[in-house]
């Protein structure tokens, strides 16, 4: 079962976990294990989602085709991630839908001066297409890079998140402190509180 996240205002649903586009893309479809949330109800909100998640400057037009295809690519990336963390070979269809987008063209970076500060900016004229090409770009460069041996799920039990563990220890448990780790362990210090009663 999926619900649609609430959409109001500047798109508080969004979740941009993890530090990588392909991430990012993943977490447009929340709890995975349960009450799945499909974070990007339609083709709209898809164009706020890609420039919240800093693949592109401005809303470019979309539609249902191009849901279709970033929900396509979003599942076949959460099944090679899956797949990298469970040691399981890498092939099939999901396989061929990544390297499918990441051969087609994808935004390039521009780089922009202000104030003598440069900024690296994508162009203003990329669309739907391209950004997927890039999401599936960053997607093959983390899954065939040393990065991958570092992907890890959130432990949360309702979070199903994915982030790579950049902690020198590797010991990292949440796809991030402020909004998993801290709910465990308020959980847990309220547990240990009442059993203490």
């Amino acid at each position: 079962m999926t619900a649609t996240a609430d959409q109001a205002g500047d798109d508080p649903a969004f979740v941009l976990v993890g530090a990588h586009p392909s991430l990012y893309l993943l977490a447009t479809l929340g709890r995975r294990h349960g009450t799945r949330v499909e974070r990007i109800p339609d083709a709209a909100a898809l164009a706020r989602w890609l420039v919240a998640a800093g693949v592109l400057p401005t809303a470019p037009p979309a539609n249902d085709a191009d849901l279709m295809h970033a929900r396509q690519l979003r599942e076949a990336i959460n099944s090679l991630m899956r797949s990298v963390m469970s040691g399981r070979p890498l092939g099939g269809e999901p396989l061929d839908t990544v390297n499918g987008h990441a051969v087609r063209p994808d935004v390039p970076p521009q780089l922009r001066v202000e104030d003598a500060r440069r900024f690296v900016t994508p162009p203003r004229a990329a669309d739907a297409p391209h950004a997927l090409a890039t999401i599936a770009r960053d997607a093959v460069r983390l899954l065939g890079g040393p990065q991958a041996a570092r992907i890890k799920e959130c432990e949360h039990p309702d979070c199903s998140l994915l982030f790579v563990d950049e902690t020198q220890s590797g010991r990292r448990r949440w796809c991030s402190m402020d909004r998993c780790g801290n709910l465990v362990k308020t959980a847990g210090y309220r547990a240990r509180r009442r059993n203490a009663d």
